[in-house]
């Protein structure tokens, strides 16, 4: 069996490549970390991984709106044969490969048009705007994922927790038929819930007030997938913030944490395309 080779994008304010190159590795992928420029530069050139990362932080500073930034650099800086990042990001997910974005990458792939992408254009069809709280969210939601969501990663997962980290995670929708195709596509492929396990807008279950409850979302080929909570911060039991409790319920429980298995599934869909 062929070893899945990830890239994950580092510098500009990113700070969180160290734990998504790691999860990585213990999902059995090789984690290259990258910084940008070299990217952009040309002396990396993504059409060398199955999978291309854009990890959580705080690119730019996040001064000018989540991710606008980055995704204004992968979008217009031309690489040395003419084309840009934008277009290599397409490339991967065209060939069977997947690119991934949580949190500051969340916005920068929705910035960028990668998702949902429903019009097929490559226009931003949804932005993420400022927590409906108006505060800055560090803490764990309840989270539930679709089983028929295109973007098959979520085997295991049906319902989690997950630490959110941000200031600006209400995603919004451009109208209201194309928030309906994005519910009827099953795109949205995890939302926040509340203790019963539905999907909630309600404060504080969901952190953000985004549109569809939505904590994840993915482009129609489910190769391209943004999530705005941390499953790089949920790689073992022990990170849960209630990990002794969960311990005594469930002794046989697994000590690999609800985001590792994410990884893992990541992998497993790229060996499977």
């Amino acid at each position: 069996m062929r070893t899945v080779q990830a890239l994950v994008v580092a510098g500009v304010g990113i700070n969180c490549e160290e734990e998504t190159a790691a999860a990585y590795r213990l999902a059995g992928a090789t984690a290259r970390t990258v910084h940008l420029e070299s990217i952009l530069r040309g002396d990396i050139k993504l059409d060398a991984f199955d999978v291309v990362h854009l990890p959580g932080g705080f690119s730019f500073g996040d001064d000018l709106g989540g991710g606008r930034v980055l995704a204004n650099r992968i979008r217009t800086r031309k690489l040395p044969g003419g084309t840009t990042m934008g277009d290599g990001l397409r490339a991967v997910a065209r060939h069977g490969g997947m690119v991934i974005g949580f949190c500051n990458g969340f916005q920068a792939l929705v910035e960028l048009g990668l998702v949902p992408d429903v019009g097929g254009e490559g226009a931003a069809e949804a932005a993420l705007m400022q927590n409906a709280s108006g505060k800055y969210e560090d803490r764990w939601v309840r989270v539930r994922a679709d089983a028929e969501c295109p973007a098959r990663v979520w085997a295991g997962l049906e319902e989690w927790e997950l630490p959110v980290r941000h200031g600006q995670g209400r995603l919004v929708f451009r109208d209201v038929s194309l928030r309906d195709e994005i519910a009827r596509l099953h795109l949205n492929g995890l939302t926040y819930c509340d203790e019963a396990g539905r999907p909630t807008d309600r404060y504080p279950a969901n952190p953000n007030g985004a549109e569809l409850a939505c904590a994840a979302l993915c482009d129609p080929s489910g190769r391209i997938l943004g999530v705005m909570p941390h499953p790089e911060a949920y790689l073992s039991l022990f990170n849960h913030y209630d990990w002794p409790r969960l311990r005594r319920e469930r002794p046989e429980r697994s000590e690999e944490g609800a985001g590792l298995v994410l990884f893992q599934n990541v992998v497993k869909a790229v060996l499977a395309a």
